[in-house]
C-alpha cells in the first residue's frame, strides 16, 4: 500500500547562476529535471515510498546548467542522479532499485520469483520500446509504433491478480509510466492515433496509473509536451 501522498511546493531550477548546494552534508538530494521522463521515474519512486522529507528535490535547468553539477556532483552531467551517504548515483533504473533496497517506504518489487523474472525483462524492454516509438515519429508513427504497444498489451495479460504489469503496482509500472505518458499525448495530437485502441488491457493500466497519488504530481504539461516534441521531432 502507498504512503499517503503529501502535496509539496516544488523547488525552482538552479541554474548556471545558482550556488551549489552544500555536497556530502547528510542530506540526500535527487537532481532532477521536471520535464525528464528519465527523472520522473525516481520522483514517482520518492513519491510512492513516501521519502519527500527525506529525499529533497534539486531541480537543475538542463537548458542552463551549472557548471558546478558536472563538474563537483555527477560527471555524467545528466539527471537523474542521487546524493546518498556520501555518493552520487546515476540512472534512472538502476535508482529505481536502489530506492527500494535502501529506504523505507513500501515495496517496488514483490517477492515472486515468477514476478521478479519478468520485471527484469520488462525493465530490459524499456529502452526498446522507446528507440521503436522515438524512430516512429520521423516515420509513420501510427503504422510502426503499434508493435511496442502490442508488447505492453501481451505483458499485461501476464498475471490477472491486478491491472499493472506484476498484478499490483510496482517499480516496473514506473518505469514504463513517463514515456506511455508522453507517446499517448504526441501520437494522439499529431497522427490521432489512439494506442489504447483494440488494447483494453493497456487503457485499463493506464487508467490505474493516473489514479496513483505519487504519479499525479510528477505528469508534465500536454501543451509543453506537445510543442516540445514536435520542434525535437518534427522541426516545426
Amino acid at each position: 500500500m502507498a504512503t499517503p501522498y503529501v502535496k509539496e511546493d516544488l523547488p525552482p531550477y538552479l541554474d548556471s547562476t545558482s550556488e551549489q548546494p552544500p555536497l556530502f552534508d547528510g542530506t540526500t538530494r535527487l537532481y532532477t529535471y521536471y520535464q525528464c521522463p528519465f527523472a520522473q521515474r525516481v520522483w514517482i519512486a520518492r513519491n510512492y515510498k513516501g521519502l519527500q522529507d527525506e529525499i529533497k528535490l534539486v531541480p537543475i535547468d538542463l537548458k542552463n546548467r551549472p557548471a558546478w553539477y558536472k563538474e563537483k556532483v555527477y560527471p555524467e552531467n545528466k539527471v537523474p542522479s542521487l546524493e546518498h551517504n556520501n555518493k552520487i548515483i546515476g540512472e534512472s533504473l538502476v535508482l529505481l532499485k536502489y530506492l527500494d533496497d535502501n529506504f523505507e517506504g513500501p515495496k517496488l518489487l514483490p517477492n515472486d520469483p515468477l514476478k521478479q523474472q519478468f520485471a527484469e525483462e520488462l525493465l530490459a524492454y524499456t529502452d526498446t520500446l522507446n528507440k521503436i516509438v522515438y524512430t516512429s515519429f520521423k516515420g509513420d508513427a501510427a503504422n510502426e509504433a503499434g508493435s511496442a504497444f502490442d508488447y505492453l498489451e501481451t505483458a499485461l495479460h501476464k498475471f490477472e491478480d491486478g491491472p499493472f504489469f506484476l498484478g499490483q503496482f510496482s517499480l516496473v509500472d514506473i518505469a514504463y509510466a513517463p514515456f506511455v505518458e508522453r507517446f499517448q499525448i504526441f501520437l494522439q495530437d499529431v497522427w490521432k492515433y489512439d494506442i489504447t485502441a483494440g488494447r483494453p488491457k493497456l487503457a485499463t493500466w493506464i487508467e490505474e496509473v493516473n489514479k496513483i497519488d505519487a504519479y499525479k504530481p510528477t505528469k508534465g504539461d500536454p501543451e509543453f509536451l506537445i510543442q516540445n516534441y514536435r520542434q525535437r521531432f518534427l522541426g516545426q
